[in-house]
């Protein structure tokens, strides 16, 4: 019934370079999922898009998690999931204080093991259900922000048809010709195999690449209303601020000179420009003049 996880439970972890870089490009594909994913779930709650500490932050706090878990031997990395913004956007609960309880169950729940056993009872039907709910919504949020471009352009046509096909097609093809890869380093095999799987990454490279070296104008590729649409929400909505460390612990350990070095820490806000001084003339005494 009880179970316990420790440290090194399943003997001591073993390290080798092809292992390494592996992960290293699982990692790197997962980073970019995740900065999809956090733009992704500001948007469905109505939050401003996170700033440059914020992803930062998150991305920091992936990586310490990836590090437990592969002490405890999980056997997986920790990550945002697209899943969990697709809930996001079915339940319309936003809040932070539902996450962390969320959280505290979980682990509650993993250290019973009849618990999780209840869950592998689930079927695959309903599971797949699921599934198809929650990444239907999170692609329509990711396809929602081509609102800003320009889709009569045929430039922006050609680059969103093509990214999303080779996103597709690439991945399916190197999982039918796993060998296909052969340059005689065998990390660097695993390592384009790692990104080439991935669909988001090879999706996301094209668009990228695409949308930087096509000749086009910033209202034609959207940047000029994407800019106006954010100056607009950061104004209505919760600005920034949303994003500050809980408790007071962005105003208490990231203060002095020293935290511009720390990429996580928010970033001082401007103090509003005083109000030039208004110089006052002494009224003058005027004389009156006899006639």
């Amino acid at each position: 019934w009880f179970r316990f996880p420790y440290p090194g439970q399943w003997g001591v972890p073993t390290i080798s370079i092809a292992g390494v870089f592996g992960i290293l490009a699982g990692m790197i594909s997962s980073m970019i999922e995740s900065v999809g994913d956090y733009h992704a779930c500001a948007r469905l709650s109505g939050a401003p898009p996170p700033p440059k500490q914020a992803i930062n932050r998150g991305i920091g706090i992936e990586g310490i998690g990836c590090l437990l878990a592969g002490a405890w031997g999980t056997g997986n990395g920790t990550t945002s999931y697209s899943e969990n913004v697709g809930a996001l956007g079915i339940t319309k609960v936003g809040s932070r204080a539902v996450i962390i309880t969320s959280g505290i169950l979980l682990i509650f729940m993993g250290l019973f093991v009849k618990i999780g056993a209840i869950f592998a009872t689930i079927p695959q039907p309903v599971i797949g259900g699921m599934l198809m709910v929650m990444f239907g919504v999170i692609t329509a949020v990711g396809i929602s922000n081509l609102q800003f471009v320009d889709m009569n352009s045929s430039r922006n046509i050609f680059i969103f048809g093509f990214s999303m096909f080779a996103g597709l097609v690439i991945p399916n093809w190197m999982n039918k010709h796993p060998d296909a890869i052969q340059t005689g380093v065998l990390p660097l095999d695993q390592v384009i195999y790692v990104l080439l799987t991935t669909s988001m990454f090879v999706g996301g490279f094209f668009g990228f690449f695409l949308d930087n070296t096509v000749p086009g104008s910033e209202k034609e590729r959207g940047i000029l209303t994407w800019k106006e649409a954010h100056i607009k929400e950061g104004d209505t909505a919760c600005d920034t601020a949303c994003y500050d460390l809980p408790f007071g612990i962005g105003t208490k350990c990231c203060t002095g000179s020293w935290r511009r070095f720390l990429p996580f820490c928010p970033k001082p806000k401007p103090k509003p420009a005083a109000e030039p001084a208004v110089e006052v003339k002494p009224e003058e005494n005027h004389k009156e003049t006899l006639f």
